[in-house]
């Protein structure tokens, strides 16, 4: 078995206490939870903006460090903004 970091130790002990217990009906839940992520991330539509070079590499350059494509970091900020999950953060005015 490869080495665990801290969440996945912290995962596994509660699940070996038993604090942690399997869903009852598996299959259903897994269909249930395929079926969202496919609705999620079905990409249905194109769209083209136009940004700065600056920010475009800085976005690059953030998707690297992730491990993903740009395309899909902008994504994933676009679709988290939509649902309320990424708020504009107020900046103090020096």
């Amino acid at each position: 078995m490869s080495k665990l970091d801290a969440e996945e130790k912290e995962i596994l002990d509660a699940f070996e206490s038993g604090a942690i217990k399997r869903v009852k009906n598996r299959a259903r839940e897994i269909a249930h939870h395929r079926k969202a992520a496919e609705a999620t991330f079905r990409k249905d539509s194109r769209i083209n903006v136009r940004i700065s070079s600056r920010d475009l590499r800085a976005l690059q350059k953030r998707a690297l460090s992730e491990g993903m494509p740009y395309q899909t970091l902008v994504s994933s900020v676009l679709h988290k903004y939509a649902e309320g999950q990424l708020t504009e953060r107020k900046v103090s005015k020096r």
